[in-house]
């Protein structure tokens, strides 16, 4: 019988002889994680047994690299793997791992929670901590701060994170509220803003947030951007990340010059209405581009002008904004794109 296929999706691939990082289509099943170049090829690249293998996450080897986890095969070749959003990663490492243990077991495989990889307390639930973190009336007040000659926007302090997890008695003392801190920056839930913070992050002491009053940090889904002292139009520009994600992950985007499919990184944002694009290869701080949703139009269509067969088949939608620029996008299912569709109108008829 053929392993029963488990999860598929874009994730980003560090290669095994150059350091390039590329996306790549990656298919979970039973036994193997296979990955190949573009979803519609018939043989992968490469497959990667999990019988003896191992799964480390969140994976530290690379400090400008967020949300990546290694897989190590029993033969000791390790393969990297970087998702495009913290939900999308967790999803994955849960998979894998549990793919690994019923393996290892010699049990089928069937879907359960298994603990996170960061060494803390079995009664930790870090996912349930976020949640209460991001509690408008109780977690984490999200404030505007300024640091030399920069606004730092749904940002909030090191120290603060401290406090407020002493004040709701989840650690007895600032050190465990350091370890249990540290945990949520390395695990995703937490993000670094700024220098300082950055390179606490990346340094090697045991605890890499920093419980500090000019540490700025943020959480993983928020609004959160950064902006200089500028003028009027750049501040207009960075008024498109002012709104709450809504949705996140990849698409394959056709360009509007040479009409070539790829593999992008969406965000949706609704207030405003804002769909960026980025290179998923790549960090979140430069978008390639942007699409302004309010008053567009967003479709399922069967067939693309100037699109090959051969190239770009199924799950594909239309975005048609209100100045009638034409965006031709791609999702992995009919779910997936139904999913998108659906987003993309609320956020089109709602936000400004």
């Amino acid at each position: 019988m053929e392993p029963e296929q488990i999860r598929e999706g874009y994730l980003v691939k560090k290669g095994t002889v150059l350091n390039s990082w590329k996306v790549v289509w990656v298919v979970l099943s039973e036994d193997g994680l296979e990955f190949y170049k573009k979803k519609t090829d018939r043989s992968p690249k490469g497959m990667i047994p999990l019988n003896g293998a191992t799964l480390m996450c969140p994976c530290q080897d690379f400090s400008k690299r967020m949300l990546v986890f290694k897989v190590s095969s029993a033969k000791k070749q390790d393969h990297f793997f970087q998702a495009s959003h913290l939900e999308d990663r967790e999803f994955w490492v849960k998979d894998i791992k549990r793919a690994i243990n019923c393996l290892n077991g010699g049990k089928k495989f069937a879907r359960k929670s298994t603990r996170k990889s960061i060494k803390l307390p079995e009664t930790v639930n870090l996912s349930q901590l976020y949640t209460q973190m991001r509690d408008q009336e109780t977690g984490i007040k999200e404030l505007k701060l300024e640091k030399e000659n920069k606004i730092f926007n749904y940002c909030f302090t090191g120290n603060s994170v401290i406090d407020w997890l002493i004040y709701n008695e989840k650690v007895r003392n600032r050190q465990e509220g350091l370890m249990l801190a540290t945990g949520l920056l390395t695990e995703g839930f937490l993000q670094a803003a700024g220098d300082i913070s950055k390179e606490g992050a990346e340094g090697t002491a045991e605890s890499s947030l920093l419980d500090q009053s000019d540490a700025f940090y943020y959480f993983a889904d928020s609004g959160f951007f950064c902006e200089g002292y500028s003028s009027d139009e750049d501040a207009i520009v960075k008024e498109q990340f002012r709104g709450n994600i809504i949705k996140q992950g990849c698409l394959v985007k056709q360009g509007h010059r040479r009409k070539n499919w790829k593999v992008r990184k969406f965000v949706l944002r609704d207030d405003p209405a804002y769909l960026h694009y980025y290179d998923p290869t790549k960090g979140d701080e430069d978008p390639l581009g942007s699409v302004h949703l309010r008053g567009s139009v967003v479709t399922a269509v069967e067939h693309i002008p100037e699109a090959k067969k051969y190239d770009i088949e199924g799950n594909l939608f239309e975005i048609i904004t209100s100045d009638e620029k034409h965006y031709f996008l791609q999702a992995a299912s009919t779910e997936e794109r139904k999913e998108w569709i659906n987003n993309i109108q609320i956020v089109a008829k709602s936000g400004k």
